[in-house]
Formats: structure tokens, sequence, C-alpha cells
């Protein structure tokens, strides 16, 4: 029952349409602005979501657009008479779509906004700074959203949590996954260290792979190291999975006056999704227990396979994009 809800949500992850927009939109001089547009696409078919700036804007020159990467990026610069703070950019079509758009606007005195937009709320009006609990908020929102959207991540946890039966050992277990993402998503972040994306990304699906694996070799009356110390296999990947953090919070950005704040927030917001997603799991578990007799070691083994098919999958696919990009 917990392995059809996730693959479930594995399968329409290749569906363009569920990844967020991305609009970031830059100062350069007074009521002068670069616009990077950024919307999904599937092979040469892009998104029907279109930007509406006021009518005081004017395009400075043709837009660029290009596909890569499964996604339209369409670039250009604008002119806007009396410049934008105080007045609402709208995503024509967001209504109607499946998906958000991820706003970053940075202005010339150094302040920086970051918004998400949504089907039901498609505009946003350009205030020119954020409060302190705007941006924590903010940012807090973006890790949760993350990490729920992020069946990867989510399936990774699953397969720990499969591997362990004692509560104590997956309370080590999700600690030791927290302090090491945390450590690399900060350390990313800004700058101290650094990986390739795709190649991370590609690791990551056989991180889960390899933790399935060990699902399948667990045998009655013997403990392989990984079901012994699963907080170790935790901890060494959870460095990489915080790279994985960090790329998507790269590409959001960071206010300039708030890098801390929002760096907490966001790492607390990728900290409560996946307690809500352990919760869930464990609740679901205990209901699933009340109505089936199936034995734990026989479920164990077919989630196991369900898993690993799934992260297979997902690095053969990676991997092709990978050495193709």
């Amino acid at each position: 029952m917990i392995l059809a809800v996730l693959l479930a949500m594995a399968l329409p992850a290749t569906a363009h349409e569920i990844r967020p927009a991305y609009l970031q939109l830059d100062e350069t001089a007074p009521a002068q602005f670069s616009v990077l547009w950024k919307v999904p696409a599937a092979g040469d078919r892009r998104l029907a979501l279109y930007l509406r700036f006021p009518a005081e804007c004017q395009t400075l020159g043709e837009p660029a657009g290009t596909i890569d990467g499964g996604a339209y990026f369409e670039r250009w610069k604008m002119s806007c008479d009396g410049g934008l703070k105080g007045r609402s950019v709208t995503v024509d079509g967001l209504r109607t779509s499946m998906t958000d758009v991820l706003a970053r606007i940075s202005w010339t005195d150094g302040t920086t906004e970051v918004a998400r937009l949504t089907p039901e709320h498609p505009a946003l009006t350009l205030k020119g700074a954020q409060s302190i609990l705007q941006v924590a908020w903010t940012y807090f929102v973006l890790g949760v959203e993350h990490i729920l959207s992020g069946v990867d991540h989510l399936l990774f946890v699953l397969a720990l949590m499969l591997l362990i039966r004692e509560r104590w050992m997956l309370f080590k277990t999700i600690t030791a996954f927290t302090l090491a993402h945390s450590i690399t998503l900060v350390g990313a972040t800004l700058g101290y260290f650094s990986l390739p994306q795709k190649p991370v990304e590609a690791t990551i699906a056989l991180s889960i792979a390899f933790v399935a694996s060990e699902l399948i070799k667990m045998k009655p009356g013997e403990r392989r190291l990984s079901e012994a110390y699963p907080w170790v296999v935790a901890f060494s990947f959870g460095l990489l999975h915080g790279f994985g953090f960090a790329g998507a919070l790269t590409e959001i950005g960071l206010p300039q006056k708030d890098v801390p704040l929002a760096l907490l927030t966001f790492n607390l917001g990728v900290e409560a999704g996946q307690l809500m997603f352990v919760g869930f799991v464990l609740l679901l578990y205990a209901a699933v227990r009340t109505v089936t007799t199936i034995p734990l070691t026989k479920a164990r083994v077919a989630g196991a396979y369900v898993i690993g098919t799934i992260a297979i999958g997902w690095f053969l696919e990676r991997l092709a994009g990978f050495v193709t990009s």
C-alpha cells in the first residue's frame, strides 16, 4: 500500500508540467530590467505560461528563447517607466496549470524579493523589500515544498525506514541524514565546496538503489552492516543529498541581506517536510497492519524491488541526460 502510493508519486515525476517555472528579474539601472523566464518543456513544446508586465514596460530588442534540459529559457531586457515597485506582474495560463512559479527579484539597492506564484494566486505585487518574517516564511515554505516534491529524496528516506526495526535507531538515522545534508547544503550554497549537479542527481539515484539492494540481501537471524548501523549509510549518502538541496536553493537564490536567515529557514523547511513524510509513513503503516496479515519480511522485499527498479530507471535517465549534455 505504502509502495503503491510512492510509485504513483514517482511515475508522474517525469511529467514536466508539475515542475515549477522560474522568473528572475534583475534591476540593472533605475527603471531598467533584465528578465530570465524559465518554463517546463517536453521536447520542442513548452508549457503555455506567459508573463504580463504593466503597460509602462517596453521590451528592448527581441527576446532570445532556447530549449535545454527539459526547460524553455527566454531572456530579454526591458524598460519600465516609473519602475516596478508597487506594480504587479501576472503569469497568464498559470490558473489552468499544475505548476507553481518561483520568482526572484533583485534591486539596485541590494535588496532581494523571493516569492511563489500559484494557480490560485498568479499575480505578484513587487514591494521592493521583504520583512524578516516574510523572508523566513518564504524560505521555510520553499524548503517544505522542495522536500515533499523531491520524490527521490523521499524514496531514500522510505528505504531507510524499511531497513530499520527499532524506533530509537530510526531517530538516530533520520538525525544523521539531517545533519549530513545540512552540512553540504550550507557549504555548497555559500560556495565553500561544490559538485556538478547532473552527476550528483545520478548518484543520488544510485544511493537509493544501494539501500534497496541491502534490503533484498537481508536474512532472518543475520544483521548486515547497513542494518546494524543504518545511521552510517544515512550520514554518508546524506552528504550527497545535501548537494541536491543546494542546487535547488542556488537556483532560487538568497537575499543578500538575510543569507543566514534564508539558509536556516530553508533547511528547517526541509526538515519539517521530511518529518511530515516520516509521520505519514508510520501512520499509514499502522493503518495497513490493522487490515492485512502480509508478513513484514515479504512486504519489505517487495518494496525493495519496487524502490530499486524506480531508482535504476532514474539513474539511467539522469546518466543519459548527463552524457548527452
